[in-house]
């Protein structure tokens, strides 16, 4: 019986969970009305150390007190409660166990089980009692915790607890809040830092090398966003919350100066490069767009070649500086601006990056205005976890009265960004990403722009949804193998 005892209870965490025990945690599903539990597991885009590690402050949180497994180090116990109380015999207790599968060097899965011990599985199995008896042990068992040990309780799971049977249910509650640690968090924008990643050869399609003389490429606009074309008339000021490091987001943003373009509107695209890229830009879009011009706009930049790369240097986000090129090579009436600060940070870089983008609305009043940044920026509310920051879309909006905010609604997916990692330091990778549930786009949410009925608590005036992410490299990365090609990599010449 001892054994089988073993099987019921900890038999889920070796069979690899393929069908969830029940609906702990289950999800409104929008679509349908009805609660379900995923059908899939979630493999997460980290070492399953930095999962696991998770796992125990989330658990620790919820005041329990975790120990792992001599033998298991992906293997966490918490300490036991007793919800409510029971005469003795009859007790339940409680307990968190969760266990970590390595599923590659930067995957994992991390299952979560509610594990019961029901005393009365326990007193099941003892024979008939001579009389006189059971008054006695009633009182040993009520001064004996159950959980109390004298030898290593890890030593054999068999052992564990003094209960002959454990039943467990997979507690989706507790792996949902750890995908919200892991992949519902903010990206880091690294200001400042060393330059040293050195400026090789990189191509696009369509790029000439020196000497060479083609047809002009055109620009790879692609189908116009829906219903974005209000938003994009002359005069309007349009923020887009981008989440960096993704290819939909500059993607979006060409479209739509396409579209806008195509109507003769005049379009300023404003993107987050600091002001000092300015000069390089301008000389880039003057150019004929060839590999040496590409090679002289990234060789001059300190900002293209940082050590530690954010999602602002993304591959795609240098293909929309050559699409940019290539739509005022046609003809149209295109400016491309960079509103970053250097190295400032908190307020006085968002009074600055407001600033400079007012001037450049100045300079171009009766264009269209797309500013691409992070979602926190450009909001045009004031954020409820400081009081005193004031981002830079609330401060063109006192200014700007045609200012409109979107944000961006998708599907997980994947982008390369920097992020605080569970030892407290940071790390630029591929991360995997999740949207809130505002943000979640169902099946039923076509591609394009819907505008709310009222502006959101953050300010946001409607949702772009792009579907599911996809992440976006630095285009100069310290590996020499890597180039750029549209959107994604191609072999370097």
């Amino acid at each position: 019986m001892r054994l089988y005892g073993v099987l019921v209870g900890l038999g889920l965490a070796c069979t690899g969970c393929a069908t969830l025990s029940r609906d702990l945690g289950a999800a409104l599903d929008e679509e349908t009305g009805e609660y379900v539990v995923p059908k899939e597991e979630t493999v997460y885009r980290v070492p399953v150390e930095d999962a696991v590690m998770m796992t125990r402050r989330i658990l620790e949180e919820q005041r329990y007190d975790v120990m792992e497994r001599v033998d298991e180090p992906m293997e966490l116990f918490t300490s036991a409660h007793e919800p409510g109380k029971n005469p003795p015999g009859t007790r339940t207790f409680e307990r968190y166990f969760a266990k970590g599968e390595r599923m590659g060097p930067r995957q994992s899965v991390v299952r979560v089980f509610r594990l019961k011990y029901h005393e009365m599985d326990d007193t099941a199995e003892i024979g008939v009692r001579p009389a006189g008896t059971r008054a006695g042990e009633l009182k040993d068992a009520d001064e004996l915790h159950p959980f109390d040990f004298h030898k290593d309780p890890f030593k054999g799971v068999g052992e564990l607890e003094k209960f002959r049977f454990v039943r467990g249910n997979r507690d989706l509650s507790i792996e949902h809040t750890l995908l919200e640690r892991l992949e519902m968090v903010p990206s880091l924008e690294l200001v400042g830092g060393n330059t040293s990643v050195p400026a090789r050869s990189v191509v696009l399609e369509g790029w000439t090398e020196a000497g060479e003389s083609t047809p002009a490429p055109q620009p790879e606009c692609g189908t116009p966003v829906d219903g974005a074309a209000p938003l994009m008339a002359r005069g309007q000021t349009l923020l887009l919350a981008d989440p960096l490091g993704t290819r939909e987001l500059p993607s979006a943003a060409l479209r739509m100066l396409c579209e806008a373009s195509a109507q003769d509107v005049p379009v300023v695209l404003a993107v987050s490069l600091p002001v000092t890229e300015q000069p390089l830009l301008d000389t880039y879009l003057a150019s004929a767009g060839a590999s040496r011009d590409a090679q002289e706009l990234l060789t001059g930049s300190s900002f293209w070649r940082r050590v530690h790369q954010d999602g602002r240097s993304s591959r795609a986000m240098l293909w929309l500086v050559e699409q940019a090129r290539r739509l005022r090579a046609s003809g149209k009436a295109v400016s491309l601006r960079a509103f970053d600060a250097e190295k400032a940070t908190g307020n006085e870089r968002e009074a600055l990056m407001a600033k400079n983008l007012l001037d450049a609305r100045k300079q171009h009043a009766d264009a269209c205005m797309l500013v691409l940044a992070g979602g926190t920026h450009v909001r045009t509310a004031s954020v409820d976890w400081d009081e005193d920051f004031e981002p830079l879309g609330v401060r063109l909006a006192k200014a700007l009265p045609s200012v409109r905010a979107l944000d961006v609604g998708f599907t997980r997916g994947t982008q390369f960004s920097c992020r605080e990692s569970v030892w407290e330091d940071i790390e630029c990778n591929t991360f995997a990403i999740s949207p809130t549930k505002e943000a979640r786009q169902s099946s039923k949410v076509p591609a394009g722009v819907q505008l709310f009925p009222a502006p959101s608590k953050e300010g946001f005036h409607g949702r772009l949804y792009v579907g599911a992410l996809n992440a976006s490299p630095p285009a100069l990365e310290p590996d020499p193998g890597a180039a750029v090609s549209g959107l994604g990599p191609r072999s370097a010449p």
